[in-house]
């Protein structure tokens, strides 16, 4: 069996002594952790070994020796060195010792029983310590059955560098008796600056609960439940997000510790967007209120409203007529344009009578954007909502009518060939008409018929201009859900410091030779950003229905109306 040795390249300038790491039975292999240097009195050894497995619950052991000697003939060195397997019984014992003036180093096994050199296939892996200590493997979500295998064992790698954490605590400077070598031997790494907001977050984590407490109490009074408070936190876009940015604080300041890696990069990706968000609308509030752009703002909403209601105008007086060349009922082509058209001098006088307020409205609005670009483009979604609601009420007119003149022709249908619908059963069954029903039938099937095209074309433009609207509303909703979904942290981390994310590994040769060890070098192989994206994508709400393009043709074709709002409690994950 091929022995596996991993050896890790901080290691390569340390001073002799003996070698520290894990035994790995299963996969034969060793994973060494430090270097312990001379001198060193064994016992001490022994003993702060059994503190680290008590802490660290990894077997941590003494695997071998080495020999960083750079004369070729050392003998009294290298009969110590073996020696001390005697001391420290493993089995096989390590043996790796510089070559000269080579860059690399022989590694060899040696059987105590039979104190001689095992002759056995090895296998010498360098590994980046840190870069291994700092990762966490994520398997690809694709992954296969037998690359999943594979990616166990390699597991038990990181996992043996990643719990021996308490092993790299100590560096040169400690006036312990034991001197070892490790990625951190020269220096622990640490922040002040981290330190100390990790010691300033706890009393502003608690700060930030109690008030999320007292809020999500309001949210959840009996008094938002009824109506039309819940029928306005339901469909107002701004109260969904407002929600949805209440769960990301509330799982911020959570002071539940993180159980895995993924919860860990959740709360991270949160606070990064949330960072990220509140910045924009910062900024966004900023150019508001600079140089008097809100009142800019208001100025210019009074005569985009006047143009848009011209055009509807102009547009009903188009379809009053004549339109493309098309014979209308003139009676009921006059009632619905008048119709409409009343409502659109409705909607200008109150426009025009809410014109004094807007700069105000605007203003307070512009504050909101200090809760985030997001909170900003939702009120901004729903203010254009409040600006259309009159396309709105032709849409849902002209659907109303046109789906009663749909469903009563397809009954008459039925009625000429002596059908009739189960209500019961849910089916088409035959059934017997006298001729008074015939007759009946024959000239309401009529009427609808030639009533249908005028119908049909004040539907067919209300619903162009509606969907319109919800274009418009879909892309800011989707610039919305992009800033709330996207993991920015993982991102960023992946293009920073790639080897976090760690999808695997790749192995490159260094050097083979014939009765020498193989030499690889063991690199890590990072998530796509694809992966990252799937895997890290923080959970969302969709504020329109997910249905297919058959399903909104028919509905569509049917008269059925298309909301913009998603059902309640419906969560897009």
């Amino acid at each position: 069996m091929v022995l596996k040795v991993f050896f890790p390249s901080c290691c390569s300038s340390a001073e002799s002594g003996i070698l520290i790491g894990r035994w790995i039975s299963e996969q034969n292999s060793a994973v060494i952790l430090a270097v312990v240097h001379f001198p060193f009195i064994p016992v001490q050894v022994k003993h702060y070994l059994r503190e680290v497995q008590q802490v660290t619950k990894v077997s941590v052991s003494v695997l071998g020796s080495w020999n960083n000697s750079k004369q070729e003939k050392e003998e009294s060195l290298s009969e110590f060195l073996e020696d001390l397997g005697t001391i420290f019984s493993h089995e096989p014992w390590i043996q790796i010792s510089k070559e000269g003036d080579s860059k690399f180093w022989n590694c060899s096994t040696l059987q105590k029983q039979s104190d001689n050199h095992r002759e056995e296939e090895i296998i010498l892996v360098y590994y980046d310590q840190r870069k291994v200590m700092l990762s966490h493997l994520h398997p690809t979500l694709d992954t296969a059955d037998h690359r999943a295998e594979d990616a166990s064992k390699l597991s038990a790698i990181f996992n043996t560098v990643a719990d021996s954490k308490v092993l790299f605590m100590t560096d040169r400077y400690d006036d312990g008796p034991i001197k070892m070598t490790h990625w951190q031997s020269d220096g622990v790494e640490a922040s002040i600056i981290v330190e100390l907001m990790k010691q300033a977050s706890v009393p502003a984590c608690m700060l930030l609960t109690f008030l999320l407490s007292l809020v999500s109490g309001v949210c959840n009074s009996r008094v938002l439940k009824f109506w039309p408070l819940s029928f306005l936190w339901s469909k107002l876009s701004t109260c969904e997000q407002l929600g949805h940015r209440l769960q990301h604080l509330q799982v911020i300041s959570s002071s539940k510790k993180a159980q895995n890696q993924t919860q860990l990069m959740r709360k991270a990706n949160v606070f990064v967007s949330l960072l990220i968000d509140v910045a924009l609308g910062i900024l966004l509030m900023s150019w508001l209120y600079r140089k008097n752009q809100i009142g800019h703002l208001a100025d210019t909403l009074i005569p985009v409203a006047d143009h848009v209601a011209e055009e509807l105008q102009d547009l009903l007086q188009w379809l009053m007529g004549a339109p493309a060349g098309l014979k209308m009922n003139r009676a009921l082509d006059q009632v619905l344009g008048r119709f409409f058209l009343y409502h659109i001098h409705l909607w200008i006088s109150y426009i025009h009578l809410m014109s004094p307020f807007i700069e105000m409205i605007l203003w307070y609005v512009g504050l909101s954007a200090c809760l985030g670009l997001t909170v900003a483009l939702c009120i901004l979604s729903d203010i254009i909502a409040l600006l259309t609601f009159h396309i709105y009420c032709f849409y849902v007119y002209g659907a109303r009518l046109y789906c009663l003149k749909i469903y009563g022709l397809s009954s008459l249908w039925r009625l000429f060939r002596g059908k009739k619908w189960n209500v019961l059963r849910q089916r088409v069954d035959s059934c017997s008409y006298d001729l008074d029903q015939l007759f009946i039938g024959t000239l309401l099937f009529t009427i609808l018929l030639f009533l249908l095209p005028t119908t049909a074309l004040y539907y067919l433009v209300f619903t162009l201009l509606r969907l319109l609207v919800v274009i418009v509303q879909g892309l800011i909703h989707l610039l919305v859900d992009l800033i709330n979904s996207v993991p920015l942290y993982s991102i960023i981390l992946r293009f920073c410091r790639s080897y976090r994310l760690a999808a695997g590994v790749k192995f490159r040769v260094l050097e083979q030779q014939d009765g020498k060890p193989l030499r690889l070098l063991m690199q890590i192989n990072p998530l796509s950003y694809g992966n990252v994206v799937q895997t890290y994508r923080l959970p969302t709400y969709s504020c329109y229905p997910k249905d297919s393009w058959t399903s909104l043709c028919k509905k569509l074709f049917l008269g059925e109306l298309i909301y913009p709002w998603k059902h309640k409690g419906e969560k897009q994950e």
